[in-house]
């Protein structure tokens, strides 16, 4: 690979790491008790996905702007990488009027439109709009595609194998992803799932199905080049299953009682693994951290200075 790529793999996953933790900042600011998440500045729940930068990264560094991407209740990291209007993004996740849904989603729907994002609370739900997705890019024959990203957790739904029946009947040009962050919620994959690695289920459609471990985002990228190529080309859907990993807790307030390798989890952190593996010096490391930070804190700080919506407008936009 060459090094440009690695460095701008590695400032895409510094950029969702500094943006993570700076919500999480936020967050519980401002708020009392544990568990008030209507209150602060932040309102709702929140879902952070420390840990999974590699899979953001990684698959999205083969997308454009035309591309569609739908992602999970846990969304930030895909949405960053995609390209998604970070002042807006933050906005919308503080409720402001400035937010890509003028403040009536939060963090768990988040849509933009200018480059094909979208992402749903719901389990599963991502994989059926792509393939409508797909299916509206293949008629126009522009070679655009869409990616479907998913967690391990919903793999056992119906419409994760109805979505993947279809794409393979259909020869769609989508790629579908599974992030197993080894936690549906708080369940471990071996209590709920008979397989022990999703990747296995595309030969059930007749699609090709690959897993990539260790959380590696380079061998991310070079499975998803594949499956790129594969669907830019009218070769049909693949299934890309990354074993990854989630820092923190399933929801911000999540005590993770349920998890016996908290104690592990941070030594293999891929952020500063990637940094080791690329050699970085000091020097290059604090510059591209600076640079994130610079964007996020004006996101920040665009946020705050949104208005919050007019109640009166409570029911505005609810109805076509």
């Amino acid at each position: 690979m060459e090094r440009s790529t690695q460095l701008e793999l590695y400032r895409t996953m510094v950029l969702i790491r500094t943006y993570e933790e700076a919500i999480l900042r936020e967050y519980h600011a401002d708020k009392k008790p544990v568990f008030d998440i209507g209150a602060g500045l932040i309102p709702g729940e929140m879902h952070l996905a420390a840990g999974q930068e590699p899979v953001a990264a990684g698959v999205c560094a083969h997308l454009t702007a035309a591309d569609a991407v739908t992602a999970t209740h846990r969304p930030h990291h895909l949405a960053l990488a995609h390209g998604v209007d970070l002042r807006r993004m933050t906005a919308e996740i503080f409720g402001r009027e400035d937010g890509l849904g003028r403040g009536r989603g939060g963090h768990m729907h988040l849509f933009d439109p200018s480059v094909h994002f979208s992402c749903s609370g719901i389990i599963a739900e991502g994989y059926p709009p792509a393939l409508g997705q797909a299916f509206a890019f293949r008629n126009a024959g522009k070679g655009n595609i869409a990616v479907a990203v998913t967690g391990e957790g919903a793999v056992n739904q119906g419409a994760f194998h109805e979505s993947l029946n279809l794409a393979a009947l259909w020869k769609l040009p989508v790629v579908f992803v599974v992030e197993d962050n080894d936690w549906g919620v708080s369940v471990p994959r071996s209590a709920s799932t008979s397989v022990s690695s999703n990747a296995v289920r595309a030969a059930a459609y007749g699609i090709p199905g690959v897993r990539v471990e260790d959380n590696n985002v380079e061998a991310v990228w070079e499975a998803t080049r594949e499956a790129v190529e594969r669907a830019r080309s009218g070769g049909g859907p693949s299934l890309i299953e990354v074993h990854t990993l989630r820092l923190w807790g399933h929801f911000e307030g999540d005590a993770q009682a349920y998890r016996s390798d908290l104690e592990n989890v941070p030594g293999r952190d891929p952020i500063p693994t990637y940094r080791a593996q690329l050699e970085l010096d000091d020097r290059a490391a604090d510059t591209i951290a600076a640079d994130a930070s610079a964007r996020v804190e004006d996101a920040i700080a665009y946020a705050k200075r949104s208005p919050e919506p007019d109640p009166k407008s409570a029911l505005s936009y609810v109805f076509a």
